[in-house]
Formats: structure tokens, sequence, C-alpha cells
């Protein structure tokens, strides 16, 4: 599944939470999924990638099998215990022109993950090792699960500093409209709290 680039920015400038929001509060991936800095934010198709616990080698290999701009998604079988990515594969996924990585586990090397041109979403940081099971099972282009959501391949992923979403590519169209519609909406009722509305009566929600 590929996205125009202004979609792709239109996603990124609403945000996560606002297109969770739109979509029918869907799709939010675990809340310990966060950036390895701020300021990080992420928008682009699913390549989805299926690992053993502590096991990274179909994550080398999902980098070069992925597209320009893709988001790779990572399942780990609930491995977060292990540092899955760190420089070297950040190096290769820049030289790749990868979209960002989301992963359910940990990364290391964040001080230089931290500053170099690419998003990285995480569950945590680990300097555990990974192994190489070349007999393991694993697999890419297929659904995964990560907590409670079930991501697609070239589902959209967005992704900044309150967290990650996944939408399916038939509520991408109705989750950027309501996006935007929520957006405008919450500009006003900003403005006219400035102005001395209190939240209960704009609500609705009864005397205080």
């Amino acid at each position: 599944m590929s996205y125009s680039v202004d979609l792709l920015a239109e996603a990124a400038r609403l945000g996560a939470a606002t297109l969770h929001e739109a979509a029918g509060r869907i799709g939010a991936l675990p809340s310990a999924i966060k950036p390895v800095a701020p300021g990080m934010r992420i928008a682009g198709p699913a390549f989805t990638v299926h690992v053993p616990a502590g096991d990274n080698l179909w994550i080398h290999r999902a980098l070069y099998q992925a597209a320009p701009g893709d988001v790779l998604v990572v399942s780990t079988s609930g491995g977060i215990e292990w540092g899955y990515w760190g420089d070297i594969l950040n190096t290769a996924a820049i030289e790749q022109r990868l979209g960002g990585l989301v992963i359910d586990g940990g990364v290391r090397d964040v001080a230089g993950l931290s500053v170099m041109p690419f998003p990285v979403f995480s569950n945590g940081v680990c300097l555990n090792g990974t192994i190489k099971g070349y007999a393991a099972t694993a697999w890419t282009r297929q659904p995964i699960r990560i907590g409670d959501v079930v991501v697609g391949q070239g589902d959209l992923i967005v992704g900044d500093r309150d967290g990650v979403v996944a939408l399916s590519a038939p509520t991408v169209a109705t989750a950027l409209l309501g996006g935007a519609l929520r957006e405008r909406d919450e500009a006003d009722k900003i403005a006219r709290i400035k102005a001395g509305e209190r939240t209960i009566d704009i609500y609705g929600f009864g005397a205080a």
C-alpha cells in the first residue's frame, strides 16, 4: 500500500492521538511504545515483521525487503527484554530510505539513535544482545499483533510523542477528514475557554 506525500504530511501534522479519536478510538498501540527522542514523528505504510523473542535476524532481512518510506513494524513474540536495534541497523535503514521503526521490544545505542535522522519508536531501552536463529520461525508482510491491535501490511502508521496508531487502509480517508474536523472543533473550544467560558458549560456536563 502506498500513500501520497500530501496524505502522509497531513497525517503527521494531525498526529496519532487525533487520528485515533477520529477513527473511532481504534488502532492505539501499547502506551509503552514511544520515540527515543521526543521530537520524532512517523507516518508511512507498515511493513510488518514477526520475530522470535531475542532474535533479530529477520529484522536485518526485512530492511532489504521493504520499500523506501515503509515503516518497519516489528512484533517480538512478547520478548521485550532485548535490544533488537542499534546504530548499525539504524544506519542501514537510513541508507535504504525507510520511513521509520516501530518495535514492541527494546533498542540500544540510543545516544546515537536519538540524534540520527530516522524515527525509532520502541517499548524501551535494553542492552541485552540478540541471536540470529537461522532455523527460527519468523515472517514478514503478514498480519502481526502488538498489544490488542492487529497490524496489517500497508496499514498507515502514525507516531509522535503521544504514541503510535495503526489505521487500516479503508479507514484512513475517514480518519483524516474526521481529524481535521476535530482539530477545528478543539481550536474553537480553546478560543471559547480563553474568552471566559467553562468546559462544563461547553460540553454540557451540568452545574459545578
